[in-house]
């Protein structure tokens, strides 16, 4: 199991301390889509050009015009890059070819997909590298969890390895861990904590722990 840090509410230079203060205990570093909205791609090269040895994923949540998506994500340094479930299912199959292509990964993300369990069974068909759940911001605010929508996932996947994010914190990782996915991604249980680099090197220990 690997912990993905996302990285969402800093700029680009808050983001690489953010960096420097975690990469010791985390695995793979997360460009957010707030990111990327805020600074392109640009700003994701700047990272990799600061840490060229680390994992980057670009969450640049993809929907249309694939192949030329995860091409530019990886020409910008990119190891993994997003696409949304909801997209179509040819532009899933072109995200996949164009990514492995480059040996590359792709990162299905469910976020708002109704049927979990069948939809989780076409991405398994297709290729990808990950699958995720994700209990976006707004329906975190409502007190939503990622955990009843991964275990349905991890029930219906048989290749694809399994992601799990959505408002995991030290106090909700064990349970989460206990689930078994490939990738766990937390955002602020770490970024917006008073010690960065503590509250990652805490939910690394119960990784390994609970390996």
């Amino acid at each position: 199991m690997k912990l993905q840090l996302a990285i969402d509410l800093e700029d680009v230079d808050g983001a690489i301390e953010l960096i420097k203060k975690t990469k010791d205990s985390v695995d793979v570093f997360e460009y957010g889509t707030p990111l990327v909205i805020n600074f392109g791609l640009e700003g994701f090269k700047k990272i990799r050009e600061a840490f060229p040895d680390i994992t980057l994923l670009a969450d640049i949540k993809i929907m249309d015009v694939a192949s030329y998506e995860v091409g530019q994500a990886s020409k910008y340094g990119a190891d993994i890059t997003t696409i949304l479930a909801a997209a179509e299912d040819q532009s899933i199959k072109d995200a996949v070819e164009e990514a492995h292509k480059d040996g590359k990964e792709l990162l299905v993300d469910m976020i708002g997909i109704e049927d979990v369990a069948t939809r989780a069974r076409e991405i398994d068909a297709m290729g990808a590298d990950y699958i995720a759940t994700h209990t976006g911001y707004d329906l975190q605010a409502l007190g939503q969890t990622p955990f009843e929508t991964f275990r349905t996932i991890k029930a219906n996947v048989k290749n694809t390895k399994t992601a799990v994010a959505g408002g995991i914190k030290i106090d909700t990782a064990e349970q989460i861990i206990a689930e078994k996915p490939d990738l766990l991604i937390v955002g602020g249980g770490i970024a917006t904590v008073d010690d960065p680099a503590k509250a990652a090197s805490e939910i690394k220990a119960m990784i390994e722990k609970g390996a």
